[in-house]
């Protein structure tokens, strides 16, 4: 370890007999997160049927898919490692009959009553038939269940009055304890005062909902989430980030918790503070049918190899939840390009024919409730760098990825970001060539202090106090170091980037051990 006179006293300390010293409990706890975070079955329903059209993807939402042993069934047994953190959301026609499948005029689209036909198994009154479905999902695991809600009363059901038609099934959803509504295009996808209904009316009779929205970046400083929307996922890191971004100078108000959810970009998520709604899943290869899968194409960022950056940013929030947007937030003036040349089946966005480059754009640098971090690459290619301090105090950083041409590149650049209190956890996400933490101060406390990391997939934190440098308020940690711990607990064959916590303490038997 490179020190100064902070750095003598940690050395000395080390010879002593730090080696000697208990191992350290795991640094991510036990307990699930309360971050609205989930896993939604519209990919799913996609790759069982090898993408052939909405219909057929409606289709594939039933009872059998979600907890039967076949092929490419049992969903409900997804993600053993982090099920207790995530809301398990069936996406569209969960809710209507079986041979009901088209879109446009279909009568049924927005009845949210849990379908007899598709869930025959489930018996009783709406409320009722809810409620089972929700207690199985948890016995197996999950933190609830939710649901994609078509934004719009049942044409069938024109009659009712539309705040007693909503309240109707919210006390409902209350009744059976149902968690999340994921609210998404219908005849009243862009109305505003609709879209502010339904919130009052979930707060109202039905407290313990999550009722998230989209469309408008508006709806984030009125509602529990906002959803940032689809992307193609060959060039979704650009995409991602600007709509995050065009989201931060918002403010929630009146109550709300104005959480934005990124979607399927964890570590984007980690970085700057957002929810995560998971799309990718662990059926990997070919199609049943046999073509390439066109959503999750095994090029690029390669999002099937990659389920490991999953479990890690979902247990990050076990210890820094997602925060709600306060106008806090600092954007780069530079903006990076990002580019990628399609080829065959590498989009489910149909009007996009083969040899097309895609092209999007995105600040260098985004910060939330601290400064923007400084990197040291300057080059074309260097990494989207996010940072937050979030609410408790700790503080995420997240290297991103660039698409170029036909490569996902990940430099390694050396970074430094503000500090927060010496005992606040820091998350590294991605490939650096060094963090630097910058702390407003020495506390005295500082001075025999440990510093320990652990891989956010795993329970072992490792003592790494001698592998990294100290200079007054400046600790800096090398980047192999952050490789090799991030990924100690990596799955064979899983191509995520590093992801790992850090956090100091006090030696043991000092007599003020920080936990």
């Amino acid at each position: 370890m490179k020190h100064n006179g902070m750095g003598t006293l940690l050395c000395s300390l080390l010879l002593l007999g730090c080696a000697r010293q208990p191992a350290m409990e795991s640094l991510v706890p036990k307990e699930p997160s309360g971050a609205p975070d989930y896993i939604c079955t519209w990919n799913l329903q996609g790759y069982v049927t090898s993408y052939a059209g909405n219909e057929q993807m409606r289709r594939a939402m039933n009872e059998e898919n979600l907890f039967g042993k076949g092929a490419y069934q049992n969903w409900a047994e997804l993600f053993p490692a982090i099920r207790a953190d995530l809301y398990f959301v069936m996406d569209d026609s969960w809710d209507i009959p079986l041979e009901e499948n088209a879109a446009g005029d279909n009568p049924y689209l927005g009845t949210v009553e849990l379908n007899e036909e598709r869930f025959s198994s489930f018996k009783g009154t709406p409320a009722k038939r809810l409620k089972q479905l929700t207690q199985r999902l948890k016995k197996l695991g999950w933190k609830g269940a939710g649901g994609w809600i078509c934004a719009q009363r049942a044409p069938r059901l024109a009659a009712v009055p539309e705040e007693d038609y909503w309240t109707e099934r919210l006390r409902a959803t209350h009744e059976a304890g149902f968690s999340y509504w994921k609210v998404d295009w219908g005849r009243e996808a862009g109305n505003d005062s609709w879209r502010r209904m339904l919130t009052e009316l979930g707060r109202k009779h039905a407290p313990q909902l999550w009722i998230e929205h989209a469309m408008k970046y508006e709806y984030v400083e009125f509602s529990d989430v906002f959803r940032t929307y689809d992307v193609e996922n060959v060039i979704a890191q650009p995409v991602t980030i600007q709509r995050v971004v065009q989201l931060l100078p918002r403010r929630a108000a009146d109550g709300a918790k104005g959480i934005v959810n990124c979607e399927d970009e964890p570590y984007i998520a980690a970085g700057l503070g957002c929810a995560i709604g998971i799309m990718r899943h662990p059926f990997a290869g070919s199609l049943p049918d046999g073509r390439q899968d066109e959503a999750f194409p095994p090029v690029g960022h390669n999002y099937k190899k990659c389920l490991d950056e999953v479990v890690r940013a979902v247990r990050w929030h076990r210890l820094a939840e997602p925060f709600a947007v306060d106008g806090r937030y600092a954007v780069d003036s530079v903006w990076l390009t990002d580019t990628w040349e399609l080829r065959e089946n590498e989009t489910w966005n149909k009007g996009r024919p083969v040899g097309t480059v895609l092209c999007e754009r995105a600040p260098a640098r985004v910060s939330r409730g601290m400064p923007l971090p400084e990197v040291a690459d300057t080059s074309a290619l260097r990494p989207y760098v996010l940072a937050s301090r979030y609410p408790n105090g700790a503080v995420a950083v997240a290297a991103i990825g660039r698409a170029a041409g036909r490569e996902y590149v990940e430099r390694e650049a050396a970074v430094t970001v503000a500090g927060s209190d010496w005992q606040a956890p820091v998350g590294l996400f991605g490939r650096f060539g060094a963090v630097t933490l910058v702390y407003p101060s020495v506390p005295a406390e500082m001075a025999g202090m440990e510093v320990w990391a652990q891989d956010l997939a795993g329970d072992s934190p490792v003592n790494i106090t001698s592998e990294v440098k100290v200079e007054g308020n400046r600790l800096t940690v090398p980047g192999t170091v952050i490789t090799r711990v991030g990924l100690m607990k990596a799955t064979p064959g899983d191509k995520s980037a590093p992801g790992l916590v850090l956090k100091m303490r006090l030696p043991a038997g000092s007599g003020r051990h920080a936990e």
